[in-house]
């Protein structure tokens, strides 16, 4: 008998990354056998990131959910479809009729980048509207800095960077968090480009460029401060910047408010290394890629706007290879009008303070709570909070493949599809490209996507009309302000599309828009980094990792304690390898300690995403505490102390 011949076929990465890839994968009898990036795209340009060429073993895991689960006592059984959904339906109809429609909850995050998704939202909207998160942990405050400099929240095309004479990579470790964007950087490179990093971490793209500052951590709005001073004290602003920013003078005088040396003091940097900056920053057209990390501080949002003034004061705003890259504007490139979130939500919880939140939400109190493309409890801060708050309601459903943290919480799980089994619409966050992602193997028999899912509860809750139509129609609603420019379903179905809706380059002709038209210059800021304790000497940085997306671990790959990267004079009577435990003002986790002479000795290191069953949930040590505006998590801003077992 012959081999069936195996079949090629496009699909799309939906998670949490900005490199929304398309990929080809190799099927033989409808199994999954390979997945290579799509050479047709011109951004996943035929290669994959680490975490995805490793997905199968995630596909394929035989710990997978792969049939509904109830909690009885203190375990869970397998149970059918219909006895699920009867349950869940039974209770939300009896608390929306007791308590109405704010004693439900629906949290959902980033574990699918799907705009099918929404769906999910349009349905408890109907159901209540119930009570939903407000703020964004992952990029909230860069995205409000944005909104209110220059009235949008978007970057330059990703292939602007070519344009680039300069380009500062701010706090981003490319290697991990945006490898899709290197070809690009060393294309830039070889026609004359300058790189510099800043970034208070050392990692592999501090390699990649010519000069690398190594500030304190929370010194990035020092630097750029004192760059800006420099920049006017050296008659380098553009001279036509009062005509297009508001509050120029304002701007001037924060700059002005300190020395260079004390700006420098401030960012714990050398004085030589501001005026190296400046001289490369104003040698343009310089561009400017953010990190996440940069905006998860108390005063994120503040430091976002300092470097979205640094931009504009120099010029670099409105030119081909100018721009501060922090995000696209991938969700509004899809129509999501179906659904109005926090316009007819009756309450938010502050998505970074979800667990203290629901347990004080009262008049109603919050009696269920439905989790869908989330694992709260690794990834949210004050973890052991999260957790007793999901334990603690009358009903926690979770959607989810895996049993996760957030799982283990749950009274109902609901098996969900993975990415290679999911159909829907991706745009992504790092550049403007649109792909769909199609089924190419069957899900196993008992697991249905998330709009299947609501598909199947509507009729038991009065909603049955409602979600009838298939899912084409919607992916048609969701492009009803592309198609008609060259992005409709066919289009896109027939590979990656660009959004026809996007700028090449921002603000062309230097009309932003704000309510004046110019850019909204930051006026009054604190500058200074926190403080770190005289007990708790080092500050933690949670980071990405090749291994692992977000809390989606592949298997084996968490045992034993948290690897904790220091340096070793941050840690004296310690050696390489040791175990120690790591305590911070919550809560303490095990460690093992990982020597790097490279790394700040006022910093310890740690990957996001640890689960708290394994030990290794370095969200539990984390404060839950929201940035200055966005509603963004203060991940790095946390002093610990490393002390023996």
């Amino acid at each position: 008998m012959t081999s069936p011949e195996p079949q090629q076929q496009r699909t799309a990465c939906n998670r949490d990354c900005p490199d929304a890839c398309s990929l080809i994968a190799t099927v033989v009898n409808d199994k999954v056998i390979r997945l290579r990036g799509d050479p047709d795209h011109p951004v996943t340009q035929g290669f994959l990131c680490r975490r995805t060429n490793r997905f199968l073993e995630r596909q394929y895991d035989p710990d997978r959910i792969t049939t509904p689960l109830m909690k009885r006592g203190a375990t869970f059984e397998p149970v059918s479809w219909d006895v699920a959904l009867e349950f869940i339906a039974e209770h939300m109809l009896r608390i929306r009729a007791e308590s109405g429609p704010a004693a439900i909850m629906h949290y959902r995050s980033g574990g699918s980048m799907g705009m099918m998704k929404f769906v999910t939202n349009y349905f408890f909207e109907r159901f209540g509207p119930v009570t939903i998160k407000s703020g964004n942990v992952c990029s909230g405050a860069g995205d409000a800095a944005q909104l209110e400099d220059f009235g949008d929240k978007d970057s330059h095309d990703l292939f602007d960077l070519l344009n680039s004479r300069t380009i500062l990579v701010w706090g981003k470790n490319l290697y991990v968090s945006s490898v899709h964007m290197l070809p690009v950087i060393r294309d830039a490179r070889r026609r004359g480009a300058r790189l510099l990093l800043i970034d208070p971490v050392f990692h592999r793209t501090a390699n990649l460029c010519d000069h690398y500052v190594q500030p304190r951590a929370g010194g990035d709005m020092a630097i750029a401060l004192g760059v800006a001073r420099l920049l006017f004290e050296n008659n380098a602003v553009d001279p036509h910047a009062a005509t297009y920013c508001d509050h120029l003078d304002d701007f001037r005088s924060l700059a002005f408010s300190r020395t260079i040396h004390a700006w420098a003091g401030l960012a714990d940097v050398q004085v030589a290394e501001l005026e190296g900056i400046a001289g490369i920053y104003r040698d343009g057209p310089s561009s400017i890629l953010v990190g996440w990390g940069l905006q998860r501080r108390h005063s994120g949002s503040a430091t976002i706007r300092v470097l979205d003034a640094l931009a504009a004061i120099s010029g670099n705003l409105g030119i081909p290879g100018g721009g501060v890259f922090f995000s696209s504007r991938w969700l509004g490139r899809f129509d999501t009008s179906f659904t109005r979130g926090a316009e007819v939500a009756p309450r938010t919880i502050p998505e970074p303070l979800l667990g203290p939140g629901i347990l004080a939400a009262a008049n109603p109190p919050l009696r269920m709570i439905w989790v869908s493309m989330a694992n709260p409890v690794a990834m949210l801060p004050d973890s052991l909070t999260v957790r007793r708050a999901l334990q603690t309601r009358e009903l926690t459903v979770v959607v989810d493949s895996f049993l996760t943290d957030t799982a283990r919480c749950a009274d109902v799980v609901l098996p969900t599809t993975t990415m290679l089994e999911d159909d829907d619409l991706l745009g992504s966050y790092g550049h403007h490209w649109i792909v769909e992602s199609r089924p190419v193997v069957a899900a196993p028999r008992d697991v249905r996507t998330d709009y299947e899912i609501v598909q199947a509860l509507a009729p038991r809750v009065g909603l049955g009309d409602e979600f009838t139509a298939d899912v084409d129609s919607w992916k048609r609603k969701l492009l009803r302000r592309t198609e008609k420019h060259g992005a409709s379903l066919d289009e896109v179905r027939c590979g990656p599309v660009r959004d026809p809706l996007a700028e090449t380059t921002l603000f062309v002709d230097r009309r932003f828009p704000t309510p004046t038209g110019r850019v909204n210059l930051i006026r009054e800021v604190n500058p200074v980094p926190p403080d770190v304790c005289a007990d708790r000497p080092l500050t933690l940085m949670t980071l990405s990792t090749e291994e692992a997306q977000a809390s989606q671990w592949l298997p084996g790959t968490q045992e034993g304690p948290a690897p904790a990267i220091v340096h070793p004079d941050a840690v004296p009577g310690f050696a390489d390898g040791d175990l120690a435990r790591m305590e911070s003002e919550v809560s303490e986790i095990a460690i093992r300690l990982k020597f790097d002479p490279r790394q700040r000795t006022d910093l310890v290191l740690i990957e996001k995403g640890g689960w708290l069953s394994d030990g290794r949930c370095v969200n539990a040590l984390i404060p839950a505490r929201s940035t200055d505006a966005g509603g963004c998590a203060v991940y790095n801003d946390t002093p610990v102390r490393i002390l023996a077992l």
